[in-house]
């Protein structure tokens, strides 16, 4: 068993690489690659900072998290590409292997409670919703960091600071929106896991009627449903989780001629339009900006 700040890791050792670190007054970000060879658990745990994590490369299908001491040894829900640990709880992850970068932070708990003036408290609502945090906000800043530990410039550590308060601002906002969000209309959250599920699993979108079925409810109910549970459009989401299918291909080294092919665009560049379009860079610039810590950059490789 590996023994780490963020928690242990079993039953074989993974192969940690921190390719670069930046640390401000209550932030301490860390660009990790795993190299996990085999199925394996962990468990996240820290008494006084908030543990977020972004996946920089695709999330694995198959990562799984619970709150044991609120939910019990049997419910493990999807991980999403940003997820935050609250001080003091206890998270379990388990999954398959993989070759994975992440963005990890060690958040000070005193620059988010002191924001509320008390500590927060952490309903089942509230926990549920920290294993995919969606909002926009916290993902720019998590990427702005991200660029900033591996390219620190001047006055990096006073940068940190400052997207560190921000941050510290966004996810208390996410938590009150968690609170005060309305709790009827949505759909139920194992409807929106087979929905996520059916979405992993091609490039090629379901109809509307092939999710309904899926989920047993109708069309109407679907689409004014996951608009209440998601806050967007059942298409709009859609095409984020195929662009989701497309980053893990580029990960595991395809080329974009390929992708584009297997996804059912025209041409690579009609893919790369829309790569760029919804995910803001090109498909090469993603590759480089997301390859594993400890992995030479392969310039020669796929394009």
């Amino acid at each position: 068993m590996t023994e780490t700040s963020a928690g242990s890791l079993q039953p074989l050792n993974p192969t940690i690489f921190v390719e670069a670190e930046l640390a401000g007054k209550s932030l301490l970000a860390q660009l990790v690659g795993f190299h996990i060879p085999a199925p394996t658990a962990a468990t996240l745990h820290d008494a006084e900072a908030y543990l977020i994590n972004l996946c920089l490369t695709p999330r694995p299908l198959d990562a799984r998290a619970s709150y044991r001491d609120h939910w019990g040894p049997h419910r493990y829900d999807r991980l999403g590409d940003i997820f935050l640990v609250p001080p003091g709880e206890w998270l379990h992850i388990k999954g398959g292997s993989v070759r994975q970068a992440s963005l990890t932070c060690r958040l000070d708990r005193a620059a988010v409670d002191d924001l509320f003036g008390r500590a927060l408290e952490w309903s089942g609502e509230r926990l549920t919703k920290t294993l995919d945090i969606t909002s926009a906000r916290v993902r720019a800043l998590l990427f702005r960091i991200t660029e900033e530990t591996r390219h620190p410039g001047f006055a990096s550590a006073r940068l940190i600071d400052l997207l560190s308060g921000e941050l510290a601002i966004e996810l208390g906002r996410f938590c009150l929106e968690v609170t005060e969000k309305p709790v009827t209309g949505g759909l139920a959250s194992w409807r929106l896991r087979l929905i996520d599920e059916r979405l992993s699993e091609s490039p090629t979108a379901p109809s509307l009627e092939e999710l309904a079925a899926l989920c047993n409810i109708s069309v109407r109910q679907l689409t004014r449903g996951f608009k209440v549970s998601r806050g967007c459009s059942m298409r709009d989401y859609a095409e984020q989780r195929r662009m989701e299918f497309a980053k893990r291909l580029l990960a595991s080294g395809e080329s974009v001629k390929t992708i584009a092919f297997t996804m059912g665009f025209a041409s690579p560049s009609s893919f790369t339009f829309a790569f760029r379009r919804a995910v803001g860079i090109s498909p090469t610039h993603f590759r480089q900006r997301h390859r594993v810590p400890g992995e030479a950059a392969d310039e020669n490789g796929p394009k």
